[in-house]
């Protein structure tokens, strides 16, 4: 029935999604998707009103058998930035579920509800539907607008198919995993990864709608999870819960695969869920414009702290502040992470000016800054824009020392930054939530630790105390609000 997703054509009972109470098997998908992708051919590209619910894995499915291009739509978008890419993309529909209230930015598009039984009279589209051409797009995704509008990434169906299938050679991932997350399903991780990936295998999604310990345990425990996908903030949550929760550890060790992603994983976090469950977690790296980059392998050794080698099919290098090639591995050179490789987007949605300026001959300028140690691993330290610190004539990546910090038991959250300084050119300035509000540490006994585990000059020279960090909805820290 489907390039994309072989198993749709199956005869199968297998579930294929799973939301709350309402499971929907690969037959009564395809079926269902079928359908609706029948009533969406034709059109140019349509709007999905993306809530972590099966409307949504329905609708991409259907937009996708269609040959019809998706744009996810955050649902809690602010008017102007939904107005934004409403403008830029021009979708023909927007697909929603029943209960669904959209804002009056969106009232004027044509709706088309998502249910999950098929019209009447109307069955199961053929693969007859589905445009041979691998190189169209598939998704248009938009970026969180960090320097300025929010930017729609095109991505092609050749990109998404290579990235789930190398994603899938790196983790052993195939139709008898059942994939728990919790994440939106407006982004690259929850939608793509985590619920085309498994249709992809012919395994199953259950998506718990909202995050919880419980949830995870029920999932994994209960209901046969094989694999947990989270980004930072969940494994935090489950690493403090799973040290008083013998069924939370005892889940999570059994899973086969755990899987953090969309920000680095601290090393504390790391050892905290290891000494409980038993377990390791396999981080990866990618961004919208490239999908997934580099990653663990399940069959390589832990490597906790970094992100992995280069994908199946995957390029990738670091560069100087020159554009030169920094060959070897020595773990402590920084460079800017740069890729190629058959995941890449395809354009910037009316913006070829930008497209252009991303790529350096062929290789897309990923703005991550990273080095890569003598096995070929690479560790991200930051953003190039907010997270390398020129201090001192040393070139310091952010990440480090919130990993020290976060070590120390005084310390929640932190973020670090770094500001202009007459003298040093920037000085390192940390952002920290106490462990106690009453009672935070003291500044010089945080300056002490990290001289003492890392190098003097990568002491943080000031420390603010805050309630809490500014975070995105992948649960990024926003330093820039920081700033």
């Amino acid at each position: 029935m489907s390039a994309l997703f072989p198993a749709l054509g199956q005869e199968s009972s297998k579930p294929a999604l799973c939301f709350g109470d309402l499971v929907l098997p690969y037959p009564r998908l395809a079926e269902v998707a079928g359908a609706l992708a029948g009533e969406l051919a034709g059109r140019g590209r349509v709007a999905v009103w993306a809530t972590p619910t099966a409307t949504t894995a329905v609708a991409v499915v259907a937009s996708l058998l269609a040959g019809v291009a998706v744009v996810p739509l955050n649902p809690k978008s602010g008017e102007r930035e939904l107005a934004h890419i409403l403008a830029d993309s021009t979708p023909d529909a927007v697909l929603t579920g029943p209960d669904d209230v959209l804002p009056k930015t969106a009232s004027g598009l044509d709706r088309l509800t998502v249910g999950f039984e098929p019209p009447n009279g109307m069955t199961a589209v053929t693969s007859h539907l589905e445009p041979p051409q691998e190189d169209r797009a598939a998704l248009i995704v938009y970026t969180s607008g960090t320097t300025g509008a929010p930017k729609g990434v095109v991505l092609s169906r050749r990109a998404v198919a290579a990235t789930l299938d190398a994603v899938a050679d790196a983790w052993g991932w195939t139709g008898d995993d059942v994939l728990v997350h919790a994440l939106p399903l407006f982004h690259v991780h929850g939608l793509i990864l985590g619920v085309l990936g498994p249709l992809r295998r012919g395994g199953t999604l259950r998506h718990l709608g909202r995050f919880s310990p419980e949830g995870v345990t029920r999932a994994l425990a209960e209901q046969g999870g094989t694999m947990f996908f989270g980004v930072p903030t969940m494994y935090h949550r489950l690493a403090e819960a799973a040290g008083e929760d013998a069924a939370l550890a005892a889940a999570l060790g059994g899973a086969r695969l755990l899987v953090s992603g969309s920000a680095a994983l601290p090393a504390y976090d790391h050892e905290r869920i290891r000494v409980a469950t038993g377990a390791r977690v396999i981080e990866r790296y990618g961004m919208t414009e490239t999908l997934m980059n580099t990653s663990t392998r399940v069959d390589g050794p832990a490597r906790p702290g970094t992100v992995g080698v280069p994908l199946r099919g995957v390029d990738v290098r670091l560069v100087d502040e020159d554009g030169r090639r920094i060959e070897g591995g020595d773990g402590e050179t920084v460079g800017e992470l740069q890729v190629r490789g058959p995941s890449l987007f395809t354009e910037y949605l009316n913006r070829p000016d930008a497209t252009a300026d991303a790529f350096d001959g062929g290789w897309f300028r990923t703005g991550d800054m990273a080095t890569r140690d003598a096995e070929g691993c690479y560790r991200i330290v930051g953003r190039k824009s907010t997270d390398l610190i020129k201090s001192g004539g040393y070139k310091i990546g952010a990440g480090e020392i919130e990993n020290v910090l976060l070590e120390h038991p005084g310390v929640r959250e932190v973020a670090v930054t770094g500001e202009p300084d007459p003298d040093l050119g920037e000085r390192i300035v940390a952002w920290v939530v106490p462990a106690e509000e009453s009672a935070p540490p003291e500044e010089q006994a945080l300056a002490e630790h990290v001289s003492a585990q890392l190098s003097p000059h990568k002491r943080p020279r000031e420390v603010r105390f805050v309630a809490s960090l500014p975070r995105n909805d992948m649960g990024k820290v926003m330093k820039r609000e920081l700033r």
